[in-house]
């Protein structure tokens, strides 16, 4: 009886301590960057021999709120890529003057995927991408995206959530006309989300950047290659939501 006892406590004990745990993780949140799916349901690694012009590769952006949104209007997102070359090769040049500038794209639209995470924008957020070479160094650009949508939205704190796509086509990849640098490697990195109320709504910015499964991605090996390995997260730099979604008006 003393042991069956002894036993008890002992399960209670660790049933005690495992639900500690997770109410932790779950009160910490945190984001999640993987090719085709989000968070462990996709991949980290993407590798292409980049012998085609067709074809496109996608990044999913999921995560789970540190703390309950009763009203989230808007969300904006910061993601860095370093690559394995001294300078930025023409194939990862996506900016507006960029040898791809029409290779790039920003989606929210999840209404077509087979779900493996909640889809929060059920396709009524609308918004964009921007992304800017050379920032952070010379081997270096930022993805920023940012949308919103006309009705609040509520978002608790234990449910893992798709937030955006980031789509890169192999336009320009071989060929006459061809952009240089598809076998470069790479390090993509999510670096932080923010979850915007209304103004004046208590707890209006909810800005987070800690990893669930992991934050960054790996393009043709790159992690090994990076300098400073991966991730080799550029620090963001704050911006409200006010500020970003000028870049759209």
């Amino acid at each position: 009886m003393k042991r069956l006892l002894s036993l008890s406590k002992t399960l209670l004990a660790t049933a005690a301590l495992t639900a500690l745990v997770t109410s932790a993780v779950h009160a910490q949140g945190g984001i999640n960057l993987s090719w085709t799916d989000c968070g462990s349901f996709g991949t980290m690694q993407k590798n292409f021999a980049c012998n085609v012009n067709t074809g496109a590769s996608t990044i999913v952006g999921s995560a789970i709120s540190p703390d309950s949104i009763p009203a989230m209007v808007a969300m904006a997102a910061v993601l860095d890529l370093q690559t394995n070359q001294a300078t930025l090769s023409p194939w990862f040049d996506f900016s507006t003057t960029g040898c791809r500038s029409a290779s790039l794209s920003g989606d929210f639209n999840f209404t077509s995927s087979t779900f493996s995470c909640n889809d929060i924008w059920n396709g009524h957020a609308s918004g964009g991408i921007d992304y800017g070479a050379g920032v952070g160094g010379p081997n270096r650009g930022r993805f920023r995206l940012v949308c919103a949508v006309a009705a609040p939205l509520a978002v608790d704190d234990v449910t893992e959530n798709y937030y955006f796509k980031v789509t890169f086509n192999n336009q320009k990849t071989t060929g006459t006309g061809n952009c240089a640098g598809c076998t470069d490697g790479a390090c993509i990195v999510f670096n932080s989300i923010e979850l915007d109320q209304n103004p004046g709504v208590p707890h209006a910015v909810n800005k987070f950047s800690n990893p669930l499964d992991r934050q960054y991605v790996l393009w043709q090996g790159g992690g090994g290659s990076v300098d400073g390995g991966c991730p080799a997260a550029v620090p963001t730099k704050n911006a409200t939501w006010g500020s970003v979604k000028s870049l759209y008006r």
